[in-house]
């Protein structure tokens, strides 16, 4: 209840010297109790005038604090709603990078078998020729495959007890033959080549038996034939070759 007014109307006493609370208790003890109130009073006052506007302005403050807090609390609110869509579509962003890199990896291990297929295509386009070549000789061949065999049949069978000019002439009698007869086979045949490959004649030749065309043929007759050879050998090289051939084979020899 202290107003301005009631202060103003105390500072004239305030401002004695003798009203203080040494002289008041000299006078009346009674009075320096009232006297030392009045002074706290005023003081008081004088505080509590500069207090009241803090206070004011504080409760302003927590007020605007208080509807800061809402807003961030609001805002935080929202924030956390944002970062949960943004956690989402991170989510999704990593699942797309990691399909898009399998995508990649996939299109760079196509792209090395194209490549390398490329480089085989071209690498064999060469061999088109020499395989066309083949192809055609292979038919040939096929064609042709009737007739060779019964040269070979007919060497075999007929040609053993002759030598290479009876041989020679009996293929072309039998190569007439087959030309009336409409039988295909092969104009450059080779007898030798058909029944044996070179491995064996390089090992024949190896155990005694002479290179020459004969020789060889004499030694087709001997393995290939399925009647047994009669060999009329003066120079003993027949007799030579089937030694060192049968060797390993427990070849029993009556002399």
């Amino acid at each position: 209840s202290i107003t301005g007014e009631t202060v103003e109307l105390l500072e004239p006493y305030l401002d004695m010297e003798d009203y203080n609370l040494e002289t008041a208790k000299k006078v009346c003890g009674n009075v320096a109790g009232l006297c030392s109130w009045t002074q706290a009073m005023v003081y008081f006052y004088g505080i509590n005038k500069e207090v009241l506007p803090l206070k004011a302005n504080l409760a302003l403050q927590e007020g605007r604090l208080a509807a800061a807090q809402t807003e961030l609390n609001s805002a935080q609110m929202q924030l956390d709603e944002k970062q949960m869509e943004l956690d989402q579509v991170q989510a999704m962003y990593d699942v797309a990078m990691k399909q898009k890199q399998a995508l990649l990896d996939d299109a760079e291990a196509c792209r090395r078998k194209m490549n390398n297929a490329t480089a085989l295509i071209e690498g064999l386009s060469g061999e088109k020729l020499r395989w066309t070549t083949s192809s055609k000789n292979f038919q040939n061949q096929i064609t042709n495959l009737v007739g060779n065999v019964l040269l070979a049949t007919g060497f075999l069978s007929y040609s053993g007890p002759f030598n290479q000019e009876y041989r020679n002439l009996l293929l072309l009698l039998w190569k007439k033959e087959m030309d009336k007869k409409k039988i295909p086979y092969s104009n450059n045949l080779n007898l030798i080549g058909m029944l044996v490959d070179n491995a064996t004649v390089g090992e024949w030749n190896l155990q005694g038996l002479p290179n020459d065309d004969l020789s060889i043929q004499n030694g087709i007759i001997v393995t290939k034939a399925s009647r047994y050879p009669l060999l009329i050998d003066p120079q003993g090289q027949g007799k030579i070759w089937i030694k060192n051939k049968e060797r390993n084979n427990g070849l029993q020899v009556n002399s």
